[in-house]
């Protein structure tokens, strides 16, 4: 059994981010996602904060951006790296307000999906520099950017991750 050490991680980079001086507030929810019979028919069910998990485990991680102000708050990024000892699986679905943008070193840089690295190769004896597709579970950080929130709004951002 594996531990759930990257959750203080990520509530701690949520926390610093909450503690500023800014109106705007993260709240940090992980819940494991696991598939469960209901009537006969597979449903998925949430389990908030889990102790433990195992490696293949999906976990949904869902930051709740709040705008405690009274004036509407324009172009503010939220940031959550991709924890270690998982692998970023997908966008949580039906949660969309923000552009997301990804990074594969560390949240140094940023870019829409797919994200593409430079390779040298080579062919036929010669060396040759090519673009090819990141593979998603190799992204490291996610960052949204929010348009705009509106005075006391809130806004849901997330993604699933898979345990190693």
């Amino acid at each position: 059994m594996k531990h759930l050490k990257f959750i203080l991680i990520i509530s701690a980079a949520g926390a610093a981010a909450a503690q500023t001086a800014s109106p705007v507030s993260l709240n940090l929810v992980l819940s494991l996602v696991s598939t469960v019979k209901v009537n006969g028919k597979a449903t998925e069910q949430l389990t908030a904060n889990p102790k433990t998990t195992l490696p293949g485990d999906v976990i949904s991680q869902v930051v709740t951006v709040r705008n405690s102000s009274d004036k509407t708050v324009r172009q503010f990024p939220v940031t959550l790296p991709v924890p270690k000892d998982t692998r970023y699986l997908n966008m949580e679905k039906e949660l969309d307000g923000a552009q997301a943008q990804y990074s594969i070193d560390g949240g140094k840089t940023f870019a829409p999906a797919p994200l593409k690295r430079r390779v040298t190769v080579t062919e036929n004896g010669k060396s040759v520099t090519r673009d090819v597709t990141v593979n998603p579970n190799e992204y490291t950080t996610v960052r949204w950017t929010v348009s705009e929130l509106s005075p006391n709004g809130t806004l849901k951002l997330g993604y699933r991750v898979q345990v190693k």
